[in-house]
């Protein structure tokens, strides 16, 4: 099933990276190169093989080496904008600010671009077609969620809340998010605004229906040393998935 056809995706990308900062302190973190191009590029492509068409890049720290390498990206009826933050805004003020980039886009794809959950998604089409499901996040199972805070999911995959980081096997957050765009109007007024910290518990609050989609793949942030290492592996594991 595709994307409904206003999709648009909002990709974060203006982190510096603190963690990893000193591997490539030339770079942003998402411009990072993995088996020759920018990780960036890597969770771009996924998106624009399952059918998304406009991209919005929100760029933060060293924003115009970032701007210079997507300029590059030459996809054919693929339209990629940037846009720049010129103080931070944290991951929800990002996203309210791309967001105007995109005035007639409803749903949004919500993504971090320093991670990637690979596998099926399609379904995640049909539980937002649902009138009463807001939005829906993407969670995957790992085996050691000791890193992650993991996904509280109700019944029928209504999610209920998000736990504490705890070792062993769970469903995290993927830090992938499909939202129909009237969610945005019930973002907390803060600036700076963090969508783990202060949206999310917002939205879940209220009266506002999230759902769970548990997708069965493969994961990886490369927001650690240890993780980055693993990126070259990873990438090549899927590059069938991502190549176009």
């Amino acid at each position: 099933m595709l994307p409904p056809e206003n999709t648009c995706a909002i990709v974060l990308a203006g982190g510096a990276g603190t963690r990893i900062q000193h591997l490539y302190p030339h770079l942003p973190k998402p411009l990072i190169p993995v088996c020759g191009h920018p990780f960036l590029e890597w969770v771009c492509r996924f998106w624009v093989r399952l059918g998304i068409r406009r991209l919005v890049i929100s760029l933060g720290y060293k924003a115009a080496e970032a701007e210079c390498r997507i300029a590059e990206w030459n996809w054919p009826g693929v339209s990629i904008t940037t846009v720049r933050e010129e103080t931070p805004l944290g991951t929800g003020g990002a996203v309210r600010f791309a967001a105007a980039a995109l005035p007639d886009a409803d749903p949004l794809v919500i993504l971090n671009g320093d991670s990637l959950a690979v596998g099926p998604i399609e379904e995640v089409w049909l539980m937002l077609s649902d009138p009463g499901t807001a939005g829906v996040v993407v969670g995957i199972a790992v085996e050691n969620a000791e890193r992650y805070g993991t996904l509280r999911i109700g019944e029928g995959g209504r999610l209920l809340g998000f736990e504490e980081k705890r070792s062993g096997r769970g469903w995290i957050n993927a830090g992938t998010y499909i939202f129909s765009k009237r969610v945005l109007s019930l973002f907390p007024a803060a600036s700076p605004l963090s969508m783990e910290y202060e949206v999310f518990p917002c939205l879940l609050a209220g009266e506002t229906r999230l759902r769970a989609f548990r997708m069965e793949g493969d994961f990886l942030d490369i927001g650690t040393p240890e993780s980055l290492k693993r990126a070259e592996s990873f990438i090549g594991r899927h590059r069938q998935e991502l190549e176009f």
